[in-house]
Order: C-alpha cells, then structure tokens, then sequence
C-alpha cells in the first residue's frame, strides 16, 4: 500500500513527508539552522506543539526559545517540572507559584494554609531533582480528557483549585499534562519532554524561594535582583483576595456565580479609595513635599489615580496641579531619533530636561512661572496657560514614564519630592500552578481604550504591544524600586468586566494576520472568566479611563 504523504512549506521550499511525522522529527531535521531551541512549530499560522502530528498540507514555521511563544511555553514546562520534582520529594506539601518578579516566579511551600519555609538544602534537593529529570529527558505526556472526568480526577487528589476553575469551562474537553504520574492542567503549549529545559535556578527569597528563568539569552539564567517594594504590593495585594474569598479566577467565577459580585465591587473601589487615601494623607503630613511625581507602565491608570489624588489631597487641605511630563517633550525637530531612525518619544532625552528643572524650580522659589503645553498636532511647545505661582498649600502632581528617574528631576531637593510607582499587579492566578500575567492585564486594558477612543484595532494594539513593552523594559521598571510608594490599580474582577468589550475586538482578527495566535491565546485566556456588565462600576472606578464613562473626562 502506498504511503500517504503531506507537502509541507518550509523556509521557502515545499517539502513531502510522511503523513504522521511528528513536528518534532522534523524541528530536529532543521534544528542546526537555528542558533536556539526550536520548542514550538507555527503551522497554517497556528501554534502546535512539537508532539503533534503532520495531518495536512500546509506552510510550516519553527519557533525557538528566544520568541515570546517559545518563552512562555519555557516557563510553563519549568513550573510542571518543578511542582513533578516537589511533589516527588515533599509529598506532603503544596507548592504555589504565586506572583511573577522580574524574570522568574516566587513560590511557597504550604501545609494545611500555613507557609513551610524552605532551607537551602531542601531548595538544593529539589534543584537536584529537577536537574535529574532534565537529564532523563523524560516525556511530558499530554491527554485530552472529558472536562467532567478531568474535574473528577483533580478532586480525587485534593486540587480543588483545578476543580473549581473546570467547573465554569464550556468546553466539553481539557489537556492536561502528566510527568512521572503526576497529572496538572496548564492554561498553554509545553515542550515534549524535560531534557528542553537545562536552564533555570531555584534561590531562597522572603517566605519562599525564586524559580529563575533565562532572561534575553534562552541559554543563560537571569540574574535575580530583589524587588522588595513590588514584593510587598503583590503580597499585601493578594493577602486581601486571600481575606475576601478570592485568591484564583474559579473562586472569582464562585462569587459571580453567586450574585455577590456587586458587593465585591464596592467593597473593592472602597479599598482602593482608602488607600489612596493613605497616600494624601501621607503627603500632607510633610509639607515639603511639593512634587508628587507619577510612573507607571502603559494602562496602569495613572491619569485617573492621578486625579483621585488629587481630589483627596484637596481634602486633606492641599491645592494639587496637575502635570504632565508631555508638555514638556523636544519640539519635533530637536527628538531624538532610535535604531530605526523614527521619533524615539519614550526615551528621556526626548523630554526638555533642562527647561522642567528651571520651571520646577522657579515654582519652588515662589516665583510665577507659565509652563508649557505641547502641541501634538503641530510638534512644538506652546504657551497659553495662566502663570501659576505656589503658595504653602500648593503641590504639584506630575505624571509621565519618567517621573521615577532622578535624571528627570535632578535639580530638585529630595525632601520635596514624593515618588509612586503604579501598575495593574493583579493578585488572581488562574489556579495554584498558572501564573496570570500582569502584563496580560494591562494589554487587555490598553486594547479596550484604543479601540474606544483612538479607533485603533486590536490587531494594531497586539503589533505594537512590543515595542511598548520593550520602552517599559528600558525607562520604567529599572527605576520602580526608587518610590516612596507603590499603588496597585489592579481590580480583581476587571477581566471580567473587560472580557464583554475585548472579546469582539479579538474575533476580528482574522486566521491569517500575524497577530492571530496571540489573539487566540488571549480569548482562551478570556474564557475562563465568567462575564461581568459594566453598568454598574463607579464613574470615578479607575476602569472607567479603559471601558469609559469616567467622570474625569479621560
């Protein structure tokens, strides 16, 4: 009988083979051409895993361990590798992967609810274990099982964490993943065996330790630099979904489930207004302080944050002035340009440094100073404002990508500055082991407002989310450390407020775009949140700056 055979593009060139062949048999056919690890195939512009199989005709793409799939599927595997090796060793234990810092994830180790702490030859155990395993080159196995059975067998072990996030899935179907008969369930692509995964480093930190991924280089581990600030955020943050019932999106699906939603709602803008709150009263309470200086990654909220400041600093007795670091940027024809020879808008020098000091400082010295307004439109530096002169009750409140950096504001004494760091840093997981990417939350955020007020498409927003995030890489988490403070603006039901305004905007993204498997991977992602209508968020709600509505005109 004659074998069937399928024609596959690869690279150019149209190749026949058998049908059956596994993506992998053919990733290592074509592996010496690639400097790094080939962990994914892109076929018809869809991500497969290198265990399945060639069925059909089609054009073929590898993808290695240094793009964001291949990324993302590294860490995925890792977590499985580690919580296998963990459970192997501590079987009496839970391992949680609980916030993602810098390139890796922190864990803990839990008994019945309580924090075991780990020491540095249990961390060496594991490391050994896991070293172990990648050695072995042992298969992750993957089955596609009925949802109701999946559910069953999770329960059976204990893992109600899986069981409750399977409980609001409408697929009829879930993969889950099995190393050395130990089963989990993970939201993403993994690779087909442990020997993939050579690089990674497990360090002791806070309560837990660090599992370490490699940072630019797939092939060299990150170096790990405490972020002891952002730690503390994301631990007080999860600690009050923990207090409220709401550690993980099936206990959020519960709550929804329940009708209890709208008092989750208000109990958490009240939480937020409070300590926002704390911040006024902090910077009140030391009346040099004068500039309250505000940064932040792209869809962090800042411009409403900046307003509720404000608002209750006018409470507290201040008479806050609003700033944007905008107003300051080179006319056109003196920005900067960056590799590509285009307007480089997010680098310092972008900003006329030197004029922002002369006027902060001219405002510092009681003089009347009439700051600038740029122009977008035009390119340049306007001046139509009314002078403004500080008087003892007056603080400036600053806004802009750079306002952490002292190169920013070199010129001005400390004790009259105050620093806020903000960002979304969710405090849900999906479950124990899947880590939900703050970045993912923001994203989401950005896309909404875009197509809102900007008519920009969700594809447009995918193919420059990039780019933003290498400008946040570059100007705003290098200097996070630096505030005085950090505010999460994070809500922990708004990705399921948001999921009824992305998910339209996702479907139109069609099959062949080169943003389809990202916008794909984002729906699944939508999935596993139930829907929540906006109606009833608070106008001032820093989700009304994305899904709109918000009283602050933003």
């Amino acid at each position: 009988m004659e074998q069937k055979v399928c024609s596959l593009t690869i690279r150019g060139e149209t190749k026949q083979y058998p049908l059956d062949t596994t993506f992998q048999q053919i990733a290592d056919e074509y592996q010496k051409q690639f400097e790094n690890k080939i962990v994914l195939v892109k076929f018809q512009n869809d991500l497969k895993e290198l265990s399945q199989s060639v069925l059909r005709d089609g054009s073929l793409e590898f993808v290695t361990a240094d793009q964001k799939p291949g990324k993302d599927t590294y860490r995925r595997s890792l977590t499985l590798l580690m919580e296998t090796a963990a459970w192997k060793l501590y079987p009496n234990l839970e391992l949680l992967v609980q916030h993602s810092i810098g390139q890796g994830y922190y864990c803990e180790f839990r008994h019945k609810d309580a924090i075991c702490v780990p020491d540095r030859k249990m961390l060496s155990s594991l490391k050994e274990k896991m070293q172990d395993f990648v050695k072995a080159d042992l298969p992750i196995i993957k089955y596609n099982m009925n949802t109701q059975d999946a559910s069953a067998r999770f329960r059976e072990m204990g893992r109600m964490d899986k069981v409750r996030l399977m409980r609001y899935r409408r697929s009829s179907r879930v993969n889950v993943y099995e190393l050395q008969g130990f089963p989990d369930y993970y939201y993403g692509y993994m690779v087909p065996s442990t020997g993939y995964l050579e690089y990674f480093d497990l360090l002791l930190y806070q309560n837990g330790f660090m599992l370490m991924f490699p940072g630019k280089d797939p092939k060299v581990v990150a170096e790990f630099s405490a972020s002891d600030k952002l730690f503390n955020t994301l631990n007080d943050s999860a600690q009050w979904g923990i207090d409220m019932g709401i550690r993980t999106v099936g206990e959020l699906n519960d709550v929804i489930a329940s009708g209890r939603i709208q008092d989750m709602i208000l109990v958490q803008e009240s939480y937020m207004e409070q300590k926002i709150g704390d911040i006024a009263e902090t910077i009140a309470s030391d009346r040099r302080k004068k500039f309250v200086l505000i940064a932040g990654p792209s869809s962090s909220g800042k411009t409403t944050f900046s307003h509720r400041l404000s608002i209750q600093m006018t409470a507290h007795g201040l008479k806050p002035h609003p700033i944007s670091l905008d107003d300051f940027y080179c006319n056109r024809e003196e920005t900067p340009l960056d590799e590509n020879g285009e307007f480089d808008f997010e680098c310092l020098e972008a900003l006329d440094i030197p004029l922002f000091n002369q006027c902060m400082t001219d405002l510092l010295a009681g003089k009347e100073v009439t700051l600038p307004v740029f122009n977008f439109k035009t390119g340049h530096r306007e001046y139509r404002q009314k002078p403004l002169k500080m008087g003892p009750d007056d603080v400036l409140v600053i806004e802009g990508i750079h306002g952490l950096n002292e190169k920013l504001s070199y010129e001005l004494p400390k004790e009259n500055k105050y620093k806020i760091y903000i960002s979304a840093l969710t405090q849900l997981n999906i479950d124990d082991h899947n880590n939900l990417s703050t970045a993912d939350g923001r994203l989401i955020r950005r896309m909404v407002r875009d197509a809102r007020t900007r008519n920009t498409t969700a594809r447009e927003t995918l193919a420059r989310w990039h780019s933003v995030r290498r400008g946040e890489e570059k100007n705003i988490f290098p200097y996070q450390e630096e505030a005085d403070i950090m505010f999460n603006s994070a809500l922990i039901y708004e990705l399921s407020v948001l999921k009824l305004y992305a998910e339209p905007l996702l479907f139109s993204i069609d099959t062949t775009c080169p943003e389809y498997p990202e916008a794909k991977r984002l729906l699944k992602f939508l999935d596993y949140f139930l829907p929540v209508p906006g109606e009833n968020i608070g106008h001032n709600s820093i989700l009304r700056e994305f899904i709109g509505g918000s009283c602050f005109h933003v």
